[in-house]
């Protein structure tokens, strides 16, 4: 029944999709640290449905934080955010309860917990119990902003559409906080939604690839073997519902290259040790290297579509036929991106933490 991640600060999730509420506990957080509420809100509604291109199930997330907070600062005691679910449904799921929606958990969820599970919508492995890590994810993104570490991430392909590759790091990043559907390319963004519309109108649904970079993150933070910065990392992400793949700098595409092309050659400029390329993704040996750290997401097709599709009756034990009805996403590529922001800068101030203390958030007085 593992649900908490992290060392130095530790992030435990709890709720289901049609509970009463869903929400985050962060335990470690440097006390004194800004919890700007207006940011806490912005970043929710990213997440938040929009349009032909989500599911139109519109939850207000009218989040309360019940603790560790105390005059607009963090206080260093354990942080809990509490988010009420209102807009759900239940009796679209109470037909098909015993049929397995082919690619979600239904089946494992009812093999894991004997039956015993809250199958509502997905229930506790649903995308919906990422408002709470979207929540405290605000926080360690004010926490490292403080600290001149930001981070940002986009749709690099959607549909077979490719967004433009990263150019002008600061200024990309920018330009990506308060996009509701985060390109770099307009027109990219627009051939993208056509293709998610196109998908929802055939009762089908596509996936797609998020790309992120954390610029300003120092060198030297992380571990040499189990506890690597890219599999710190890589571990959380995988956490997010959706995502199948992950990998840092060149990736799969740097396998077919020979060192003399891979390798990034360190140079001394205006007195910092830099690399000129950046294949590696801003790690190396497990450790951050000072450059720019870049990853990439495989985020998979949404399962619940509306065709029919082949399963079984788990219950009965025997092979059926299943048409869901309900409210689901056509794409969650565009509301993943800021729960990919937001795992990344609870990992990274877990990282940091571990590696200059619990008190490195602190502002000075």
């Amino acid at each position: 029944m593992k649900n908490t991640f992290g060392s130095s600060i530790s992030v435990t999730i709890f709720g289901e999709s049609h509970g009463e509420e869903i929400g985050v506990v962060i335990d470690g957080l440097s006390p004194g640290i800004p919890v700007d509420r207006d940011f806490i809100h912005a970043q929710l509604a990213l997440r938040r449905p929009a349009g032909k291109i989500s599911t139109a199930r519109q939850e207000q997330d009218a989040y309360r934080i019940v603790s560790g907070v105390f005059e607009g600062r963090t206080t260093g005691t354990p942080l809990c955010i509490c988010i009420p679910n209102t807009q759900t449904r239940s009796k679209d799921y109470a037909a098909t309860r015993a049929l397995a929606r082919p690619g979600h958990a239904d089946y494992t969820a009812h093999v894991k917990y004997r039956g015993f599970e809250d199958y509502r919508g997905g229930g506790h492995f649903s995308g919906r119990i990422t408002a709470g890590l979207v929540a405290g994810g605000a926080i360690a993104l004010t926490a490292l902003r403080e600290k001149g570490i930001v981070i940002g991430t986009h749709i690099a392909r959607c549909g077979g559409v490719n967004d433009r590759a990263f150019g002008d790091l600061a200024a990309d990043i920018a330009a990506l906080q308060t996009m509701p559907f985060a390109v770099l390319d307009e027109s990219a963004g627009i051939s993208m939604r056509s293709c998610i519309e196109q998908a929802a109108a055939e009762g089908d649904s596509i996936g797609g690839v998020l790309e992120t970079a954390v610029l300003g993150m120092p060198a030297g933070v992380g571990e040499p073997w189990f506890d690597t910065l890219e599999s710190l990392l890589a571990h959380a992400l995988f956490s997010i519902p959706g995502i199948k793949g992950v990998q840092f700098g060149a990736g799969f595409g740097g396998a077919d290259l020979r060192g003399s092309a891979y390798n990034d050659p360190f140079r001394v400029q205006d007195g910092h040790i830099v690399t000129t390329t950046n294949r590696n993704g801003g790690i190396n040996g497990g450790i951050s290297n000072g450059m720019p750290i870049l990853l990439r997401c495989a985020v998979k097709p949404t399962p619940s579509i509306y065709q029919a599709q082949k399963t079984v009756d788990i219950l009965k034990q025997e092979n059926a036929d299943l048409q869901i009805a309900g409210r689901h996403d056509p794409a969650i590529i565009h509301r993943a991106r800021v729960v990919v922001d937001s795992v990344t800068a609870l990992t990274l101030c877990d990282a940091l933490a571990g590696h200059f203390g619990t008190d490195y958030f602190t502002p000075e007085q």
